[in-house]
């Protein structure tokens, strides 16, 4: 069969079905049968009884293989099979997860991201999505299903620790380097793209809950919740998008025109593919009730701009008799697989088109990754408060340890990590066997998995994560290995249930040899087991669980100084903690590194200059909280004129954006005029290590509009630089940012900025601010938006 000469005559000779079949996929795990052994064993066979037309997409591939070489060799004979199977010899799109590292046991993993936002080092993210890029391109995959680009302002939502936080500037920069490490720059090509995620205010979800409705206002997605797609569009290339599960404004993500076509293409300039997130088509029918059949779901997605249905084709192929009966126009089909297909040819997935994919050196550096993680881990740690009990002298303190978190290695561990992969479906194979108490093998069905409590599993998924990282050390071991007077007092629980009741009499004599007690306590994240954060592991009170908080409190009453380890992937409710503690460090899961990277700055190897990439509010009444809300909302009221909450005598945040402190002091000051010139705002400063240690901090700078025809929030992030300064050095430079950073969706629908007055902000915090000038800046017109 002669090879077409472009896309468009290729899809010119695929018969209907075989356009349609593009369009889905398949889920890898169905090619499993039992083999000889009684093992599940690869049948390749099954690809073309189930897709006689075609392969699009192939799914779930994390489940197969148990190393780099059995996974390698397992994807390859599935794709000699799609070959075989398609037109033209077409292959699959593989896709993988990789926010924290290639989603596999024989991945690399890095420290969550919302860990990796915490660097506020874009560079060091650049670097660790290199490797996961080393992995997959070695194994024959060509879609990484991250960055997660959504902005996480409600800590009850549960899975804010996938994201790099609330603010759009700051999620921007880190999706972008994200996308560079795994694509290059857009000029270079690649075989391998990111997948920016999810589309769109999915972070926003109503009380918290996942996939619940998402109430904001047109001009607050555009302007803020989709900034993140708009810079790796254009800085980037982003060329692939993952539609969100929630409805906005009454109409779910994955059918909603709107979005998929007039924001993400004809706003934000995307060129490229859409795919569903898993089964958020159907969920037209079964969830959001938009649709009663098949067809119907699927002519609302693809109708929408939805090109890809995923994990595998349950609706799509419904397509065919959609088109067959009239309801739907073929071109609406053809328009979805030129993007899938102008896809496969970059990725050389169709014989005879495309550039031959560049020489790349067989997988990952694993040194450098090392290397990596942790400088990740090392410089995500944030030290939140602290009354001079930090650093701990090693030879002078004698440290007593406790706390649920302080000898448990699998708590640092978020979603989308190899150990939690494990885990769901150990914890199906526990259940199927009876292993389980009070649940029934023969009614229960692997997608309860997830909603299904599994406590008497944890032990196993303790020596699970163990058997994956066996170099890693709990907090405690790592304490231990210092060299440090310390001892290990089992006191707390994650749960109420089954946990030995505290008392202040035990506690007392628990401690009663310490000079300096470490209380190690948080929250385990994941999809299965016992997680109070994860994915569908939203929180009415996103607090520490179980007596954790009890516990400080006992401690804090022996008189000893108490110092706080907080592990946790997201903002919780620390007041009473603070209160009680003599300082407080955040480990925002740090994966295998966090033990090393917690007793390094215990004990002063390491100067902390972790910064929040969330605000801690003070209580749970002020959620959501955030420090760019709008002039007359929020905690911050520059007017003066003000509501506040008539019982809550603090109205600040417990912790603010951007906070974090050092065991050095810094100082920020203007080195002359602020200007704008060139089409860019640019603010000099000077800092300086005012203190005996060396150290690193993060400078920032804010702008707060003045005056517009549209409400502005109070401040927004603008530019950010991460210095490293020894005692007493100085280092000069310059804040800047294009002005189109101050650009938003005017009443008009165009998108600009007034000309007016603007106040820069330069600080170590959004609330720890240095200096401040108010320049002019002239009016600025972009291209047309879309009306709010």
């Amino acid at each position: 069969m002669a090879i077409p000469e472009n896309l468009a005559e290729l899809i010119g000779r695929l018969t209907l079905e075989q356009k349609v079949a593009q369009l889905g996929g398949i889920a890898l795990p169905g090619l499993l049968a039992p083999g000889p052994t009684g093992a599940p064993a690869l049948d390749t066979g099954r690809v073309a009884e189930l897709c006689p037309h075609g392969v699009g997409h192939l799914s779930l591939a994390w489940f197969l293989g148990q190393d780099a070489d059995s996974l390698r060799d397992a994807l390859a004979q599935v794709q000699q099979a799609v070959r075989e199977t398609s037109p033209f010899g077409i292959g699959g799109l593989v896709h993988f997860e990789g926010i924290n590292g290639f989603l596999h046991a024989a991945g690399e993993q890095f420290p969550t991201a919302w860990a990796q936002a915490a660097t506020w080092d874009p560079g060091l993210v650049r670097q660790a999505s290199s490797v996961t890029a080393a992995h997959m391109r070695d194994l024959g995959v060509q879609l990484v299903f991250a960055p997660v680009m959504d902005l996480s302002r409600d800590p009850r939502w549960g899975r804010v620790h996938e994201t790099y936080g609330e603010d759009p500037e700051l999620a921007a920069r880190f999706s972008v380097a994200f996308v560079q490490g795994v694509q290059g720059t857009p000029d270079e090509g690649s075989e391998l793209l990111a997948t920016g995620k999810h589309f769109l205010g999915f972070g926003a979800s109503e009380g918290g809950l996942n996939m619940a409705t998402t109430q904001l206002g047109r001009r607050t997605l555009v302007d803020e919740y989709a900034e993140p797609f708009r810079r790796a569009i254009a800085e980037a290339g982003l060329s692939v998008v993952m539609n969100s599960y929630n409805d906005i404004d009454g109409v779910p993500a994955a059918a909603n025109h709107w979005l998929l076509t007039t924001l993400l293409r004809e706003e934000l300039g995307f060129t490229g593919m859409t795919v569903s997130d898993y089964d958020s088509v159907a969920m037209l029918r079964t969830r959001y009730r938009t649709a009663t059949t098949p067809g119907e779901a699927a002519a609302q997605a693809v109708t929408a701009g939805l090109d890809v249905e995923l994990p595998h084709a349950v609706n799509y192929p419904d397509l065919v008799a959609e088109v067959t009966a009239g309801r739907l126009d073929e071109k609406v089909i053809d328009l979805a697989v030129s993007r899938v297909l102008a896809v496969k040819a970059r990725t050389g997935l169709i014989p005879g088109f495309g550039t031959p994919s560049p020489v790349r050196s067989g997988g990952p550096d694993r040194t450098k990754a090392a290397a990596i993680r942790q400088a990740l881990a090392a410089r995500g740690t944030v030290l939140l408060h602290n009354d001079g009990a930090l650093p701990l002298a090693a030879e002078q303190h004698r440290v007593v340890v406790t706390g649920p978190a302080a000898d448990e290695l699998r708590v640092h561990f978020g979603a989308y990590t190899s150990v939690a992969a494990a885990e769901m479906p150990a914890a199906i194979k526990a259940v199927r066997m009876g292993k389980v108490p009070g649940v029934d093998p023969s009614t229960f069905a692997s997608t309860d998995v997830v909603s299904t409590p599994l406590p008497t599993l944890q032990p196993q998924f303790e020596d699970m994560t163990r058997a994956l990282h066996p170099e890693a050390s709990t907090v405690w071991e790592a304490l231990r290995e210092t060299g440090a007077k310390a001892e290990y007092v089992s006191l707390g629980s994650f749960t109420t249930e089954d946990a030995q009741p505290l008392d202040a009499g035990t506690v007392d004599a628990a401690v009663t040899e310490a000079d300096v007690i470490v209380a190690v306590v948080g929250e385990r994240t994941g999809r299965v087991g016992g997680n109070t954060a994860g994915e569908g592991r939203s929180s009415v009170s996103p607090s520490l669980p179980g007596d954790q908080e009890d516990l400080v409190d006992l401690l804090a009453a022996t008189g000893k100084p108490v110092i706080t380890v907080v592990v946790s992937g997201r903002p919780l409710l620390l007041d009473r903690v603070v209160r009680s503690s003599a300082a407080v460090l955040l480990a925002p899961l740090l994966g295998e590194e966090a033990g090393p990277a917690i007793a390094s700055v215990l004990f002063g190897r390491t100067n902390p200059s972790g910064k929040l990439p969330a605000t801690f509010p003070r209580h749970l009444g002020q959620i959501p909280t955030y420090h760019g809300h709008r002039h007359g909302s929020g905690y911050d009221h520059p007017a003066g004129e003000n509501y506040t909450y008539a019982d809550l005598p603090d109205q600040a945040p417990l912790f603010p954006f951007g906070h974090g402190l050092s065991y050095t002091g810094f100082e920020v000051t203007s080195t002359g005029d602020a200007e704008v010139s060139g089409g860019m705002l640019r603010a000099p400063v000077k800092v300086t290590n005012t203190g005996a240690r060396d150290g690193e901090t993060v400078v920032q700078l804010y702008a707060r509009d003045e005056h517009a025809s549209v409400v502005r929030p109070v401040r927004q992030l603008l530019d950010f630089r991460r210095l490293v300064l020894a005692a007493g050095e100085s280092a000069d430079l310059v804040l800047q940012a294009p002005l189109e950073r101050l650009s938003y969706t005017l009443p008009d629908g165009r998108r600009g900025c007034e000309a007016g007055e603007v106040t820069l902000m330069a600080g170590l915090s959004s609330d720890d601010i240095r200096c401040t000038v108010t320049v002019s800046v002239p009016a600025v017109f972009g291209v047309s938006g879309t009306r709010p």
